[in-house]
């Protein structure tokens, strides 16, 4: 496709993760006349990377289901306010909690602030992630590697862990994962690997938190118009991103987000270990 034919403007952002709010266009958190139903009345989830993105879009979702939320996000201010309001709007509260979460320590003090707050627990969404593309093999550094694993697994351990007994007799963990995990990408070969990971970690969690009615289940997006691409790629592939796909566009934040509402909500309730796959049409095998 040549750019002239482009999806979107051209555009890139010099920082990971990316910021919403200078998007063109700007992505699509609210799918028009969704209407919640109580599916999550009076319950909270924590959502990492919730300021923006996938994330904002699964915030909302919720709250118009009738949950409380917390958002964890790193530093992008502008976006998690944003966030907050667009929450608030549908009635229910919106905690913000800024910091890194590949700090075992923090990823504790999420859970204990929530608890703090609400006095309870029901989803956590492990949702939060960054890419770094690299044209060959040999420039993935061993700091980029140990980075990338830092922000995509690490976290899903600690926050999973310290939210574990909190989550006992109903709880559910939603961890996102990605189209790559399947079918790779010789651009994102740590980050691919790293999603490969959660695919892994969720069938093996499902396994594990059974016995206390924990579920476990995961999201595998294909190419969805969030931060973290104008983050990731040339000013031009980001105007193409998604035009490959069988769709040939790429998905919007407010397409996913229902997938994470059906696997909070007991509509899912005989499903574990599965992954979810809302990515245009390419059909996933595994």
């Amino acid at each position: 496709m040549e750019l002239q034919t482009a999806l979107r403007p051209p555009q890139h952002q010099h920082q990971q993760p990316g910021i919403e709010a200078v998007m063109e266009p700007p992505p699509k958190s609210e799918m028009e006349g969704y209407q919640g139903s109580g599916k999550l009345k009076n319950q909270v989830a924590i959502i990492t990377g919730g300021d923006s993105g996938i994330g904002r879009a699964v915030a909302i979702a919720y709250a118009k289901e009738g949950a409380d939320v917390v958002i964890v996000y790193l530093d992008e201010d502008v976006d998690a306010t944003k966030t907050r309001d667009l929450v608030e709007q549908t009635g229910k509260h919106c905690l913000l909690l800024k910091g890194d979460i590949g700090d075992e320590t923090f990823c504790k003090e999420i859970v204990k602030k929530t608890l703090e707050k609400h006095d309870r627990l029901d989803i956590l969404v492990n949702n939060a992630g960054e890419q770094h593309p690299q044209s060959s093999f040999s420039d993935v550094t061993k700091e980029q590697l140990e980075q990338t694993f830092r922000t995509n697994v690490f976290p899903m351990f600690y926050l999973s862990r310290a939210a574990m007994p909190y989550l006992k007799g109903g709880g559910r963990i939603i961890n996102t994962t990605s189209v790559t995990a399947y079918r790779g990408h010789e651009k994102l070969v740590d980050y691919s690997a790293s999603k490969g990971a959660v695919v892994s970690f969720t069938r093996s969690l499902a396994k594990a938190l059974i016995k206390d009615e924990i579920r476990v289940n995961a999201v595998a997006p294909g190419p969805v118009w969030t931060p973290l691409i104008p983050a990731s790629f040339t000013a031009e592939e980001v105007a193409r991103f998604g035009s490959n796909s069988p769709m040939h566009r790429a998905g919007q934040p407010d397409e996913i987000a229902p997938a994470y509402v059906f696997l909070a909500s007991t509509d899912s309730s005989f499903i574990a270990g599965q992954v979810l796959h809302p990515n245009g049409g390419e059909p996933v095998n595994g």
